[in-house]
C-alpha cells in the first residue's frame, strides 16, 4: 500500500488514501472495473406512445391479507395512473372477484374518462383462467370492448408495477396502519377521504397528464361478442429464447435468452407481433417476428 510505504520511509505529512486513489485514477494507473451507471429509461418505456407521454395508462392491483379486528378479512382493489398519478381504491370484504373489478373500473372510467392502456399482473382475476389456452377473462373483454388495451406485466419482474406498488404502500401506511377500523364501511369512508385528498394534492399533475377519451354513451358490455382490438403481454424468454403467451409457446428468432419481449396480440387482424426490449436502449424495439393467430370461437362462461 502506497501510504504504508511512505510511512515506512519516514515521511510525516502523508496524503490520505482517498487522495492517493484520486491521483492514481487521474493518471490511469487503476485497473479495477467501475460500475457503469446508466440513466433510467423513461416512464412507460416499454410502450412507445406511453414513453412519449402521448397516452395514459391505469394500473390495477389487489392488496390481500388485511383483517379488521373482530371482523372480516378485507381486500383492496387499488389503481393509479402512470403519468397523472390519479389514485383509486375500493375496499371490499374478501375476496375481490372479476365482476367487482369490472364494476369498479367502469365506475372510475365513467367519472374520469378512458385511458389508452390498462395494466395488470397475471392474477386469474385479471387475466382469466389459466387452465385452458387462448382464454380471455371478463376484465380483458371489458377493456377490449371499450377500446382500452390490456397490458400484462412479466411474472416476478420488478419495475413495471413500480407506481402501483408505491401507491399500495402509501395506502397501507396512510389509511390501514394509521387508523383503527371497526367496520368495512368505516374503512371505505376513510379510504375515500384519503383518495380525495390525494387527488387534490396531485391536481396539477393530473391536469397535465395525457387526455382521456370520454366514456361512450349507451355502451353495454356483451361478454359473448367476439373480442376485437389489441392486448399486450410483456414477457421474459426462457433459456432457449422461447416465450409463453395465451397458453402456447413461441420461439423468438435469434439469440435472445432470458430477455424481455413485448407480444402484441392483434385480434382484429389475427396476428401476433413480437418486439425485443432493452432497458439500456429503450427506444430500440425492433419487431423480430410476426405470425398468424386466430382466437378460437367459443362461448364465454359466465
Amino acid at each position: 500500500m502506497i501510504q504504508q510505504a511512505l510511512r515506512e520511509q519516514g515521511h510525516t505529512h502523508l496524503p490520505s488514501v482517498r487522495t492517493i486513489n484520486r491521483i492514481l485514477r487521474r493518471r490511469g494507473a487503476l485497473d479495477g472495473r467501475t460500475r457503469v451507471r446508466r440513466p433510467p429509461p423513461p416512464r412507460g418505456w416499454y410502450l412507445p406512445d406511453l414513453a412519449k407521454a402521448c397516452a395514459e395508462l391505469d394500473s390495477f392491483d389487489i392488496v390481500e391479507g388485511l383483517v379488521i379486528k373482530d371482523g372480516p378479512q378485507v381486500e383492496i382493489l387499488n389503481g393509479v395512473s402512470l403519468h397523472g398519478g390519479l389514485p383509486m381504491s375500493w375496499p371490499v370484504v374478501a375476496p375481490v372477484t372479476a365482476k367487482m373489478v369490472v364494476t369498479s373500473m367502469l365506475e372510475h372510467w365513467r367519472e374520469v374518462g378512458l385511458p389508452r392502456y390498462a395494466q395488470f399482473d397475471n392474477d386469474m382475476i385479471f387475466q382469466g383462467t389459466h387452465r385452458y389456452p387462448d382464454a380471455l377473462g371478463r376484465v380483458i373483454r371489458t377493456c377490449l370492448s371499450l377500446g382500452v388495451v390490456p397490458v400484462f406485466v412479466p411474472p416476478r419482474e420488478m419495475g413495471f408495477q413500480a407506481a402501483m406498488e408505491s401507491y399500495n404502500g402509501w395506502w397501507q401506511a396512510r389509511v390501514w396502519l394509521r387508523f383503527e377500523h371497526a367496520t368495512v364501511e368505516g374503512l371505505c369512508d376513510r379510504s375515500g377521504r384519503h383518495v380525495t385528498a390525494l387527488r387534490q394534492h396531485r391536481a396539477a399533475r393530473i391536469e397535465a397528464a395525457p387526455a382521456r377519451r370520454p366514456f361512450p354513451v349507451g355502451w353495454k358490455l356483451d361478454l359473448q361478442a367476439r373480442p376485437q382490438g389489441r392486448l399486450i403481454y410483456l414477457r421474459r424468454t426462457d433459456g432457449q429464447g422461447g416465450v409463453e403467451v395465451l397458453g402456447q409457446r413461441w420461439q423468438v428468432p435469434g439469440t435472445w435468452p432470458h430477455r424481455l419481449v413485448r407480444v402484441e396480440v392483434d385480434l382484429s387482424h389475427d396476428r401476433l407481433r413480437f418486439y425485443t426490449l432493452r432497458r439500456r436502449e429503450p427506444k430500440s424495439q425492433p419487431r423480430v417476428l410476426e405470425v398468424p393467430y386466430q382466437l378460437p370461437k367459443r362461448r364465454f362462461q359466465e
